[in-house]
């Protein structure tokens, strides 16, 4: 594997697990990808789970216990599992379950490790399609097109809103947050970007990072939704904050541009 940078010897073992873990566990949903039997449940807050996304976040916790049983890890369906290092992983096992269980190709597996709550190491894969993008923080992100050759992942060089590509993963989330909603902010992306299309999860990051769209924001992050965001779209020369410009990925929302169009997409999101 390319490494992303001369990264210390316990971040490169890190961000090597990361990226093997996510190819396997991605690769297991696919027995039930498009598969009428798939059984669908839902969650207290109504969001869908399947068998698919329990296997392969179990097969991450096994690899990562095995390797790491110290680290601490935090998943979407299983919780914590307290750790005694200074190094958490954070897994989505399958990041746009919505379109898993539709048969749309563009849901992803999610792996991040953070250090002292900060994003270190960050896998996006994309097992339908065979992508995957990866990075550690102060590197270069790498991008993979399923044929094993890595080659740099970087963002878009789109100077105007009126040129740009405008991602989200679902509309009515704008609805759902802050007093009046964020309906607004979204309307007037649309109207000043070119193009604009959703069905983004974190396949739409991938798409930024790699310079094939040019903005996506979200109103609702998980932690992990959001944590291995950050240092693949930094690493791709990127912008990645908040709404408000903060560049954390612990506030509940996330924006990922490029450099030449952040500030012209930040004096619409702080109104949201």
């Amino acid at each position: 594997m390319s490494s992303t940078s001369p990264a210390d010897p316990a971040t490169q073992s890190r961000l090597d697990l990361a990226v093997s873990a996510a190819r396997a566990a991605g690769t297991a949903t696919l027995q039930w990808f498009r598969q009428s039997a798939l059984a669908v449940e839902r969650k207290g807050d109504g969001s869908p789970v399947t068998a698919a996304d329990r296997a392969a976040e179990s097969l991450l916790r096994e690899q990562i216990s095995a390797q790491f049983p110290d680290d601490a890890i935090l998943g979407e369906e299983f919780g914590e599992k307290a750790g005694t290092s200074a190094y958490q992983w954070v897994l989505d096992p399958i990041d746009g379950t919505k379109s898993f269980i539709s048969g749309v190709p563009l849901y992803t597996t999610l792996v991040a490790v953070l250090k002292d709550n900060q994003p270190l190491v960050g896998v996006i894969y994309s097992p339908a399609t065979k992508e995957i993008v990866y990075a550690a923080a102060g590197g270069q992100s790498m991008y993979e097109n399923g044929d094993g050759r890595a080659v740099e992942a970087r963002v878009s060089g789109t100077e105007r809103l009126a040129e740009a590509t405008f991602l989200t993963t679902e509309l009515k989330t704008f609805d759902e947050v802050g007093e009046k909603g964020s309906r607004g902010v979204y309307n007037q992306l649309e109207k000043a970007c070119r193009l604009t299309r959703t069905w983004g999860d974190a396949y739409g990051y991938m798409l930024i990072a790699t310079g094939r769209a040019d903005v996506m924001i979200d109103p609702i992050m998980n932690l992990w939704d959001a944590a291995a965001l950050q240092p693949i779209i930094e690493g791709a020369g990127g912008y990645y904050s908040d709404w408000q410009g903060r560049p954390s990925v612990h506030t509940g929302n996330s924006l990922a541009t490029n450099p030449q169009l952040a500030g012209l997409v930040l004096s619409i999101t702080r109104e949201g």
